[in-house]
């Protein structure tokens, strides 16, 4: 039998509505968190850090890509693009947006995520963790020009920092 979680789709969220009537689609980000990192821990004694690392961007990518089609609108000009990925990953919890800096003709990108869902308030490793992140932003972007992207987070709350950075070039 075909695994139905073989690539990720936007269906396989489910009907929230119909199957959490009374608790709603809300939950606690420790929660979320629980289920993250002791996946992470799980998949890296199994397979090493750097496999999970690739896994988890990977996971992000086409989380992202789905985001892209289902929540924005990859019709709108760059700003209006970006102003809408802001309001969405502050509803949603996510964490908040700011572009640090945007060259829309070489497409270059230096974005900011505070009060990040993966990170902030984890405790100081010297290490990124928000590799999801990375990916989630990769698939936003990929989906919405149709280039392809290297996205690196070079600052987060575990490496001592109160924001996460990414850099986003397209290759």
């Amino acid at each position: 039998m075909k695994s139905p979680f073989r690539s990720f789709k936007w269906k396989d969220i489910g009907d929230i509505e119909r199957g959490r009537p009374a608790m709603g689609e809300k939950m606690h980000v420790a929660v979320y968190r629980m289920f993250h990192y002791s996946l992470r821990g799980v998949l890296e004694k199994s397979y090493g850090k750097e496999a999970v690392k690739h896994i988890l961007v990977e996971a992000g990518r086409a989380a992202g890509k789905e985001f892209c089609r289902h929540e924005l609108n990859p019709k709108l000009p760059p700003q209006d693009f970006f102003h809408l990925l802001k309001q969405k990953m502050a509803v949603l919890g996510i964490g908040l947006l700011e572009v640090e800096h945007a060259d829309f003709e070489n497409m270059i990108f230096i974005l900011t995520v505070s009060e990040d869902l993966d990170c902030s308030g984890l405790p100081e490793t010297g290490e990124t963790v928000c590799n999801y992140d990375e990916g989630l932003i990769m698939g936003i972007l990929e989906q919405y020009t149709g280039k392809q992207f290297i996205v690196r987070e070079t600052d987060c709350w575990s490496t001592g920092d109160w924001t996460c950075r990414f850099h986003v070039v397209a290759i």
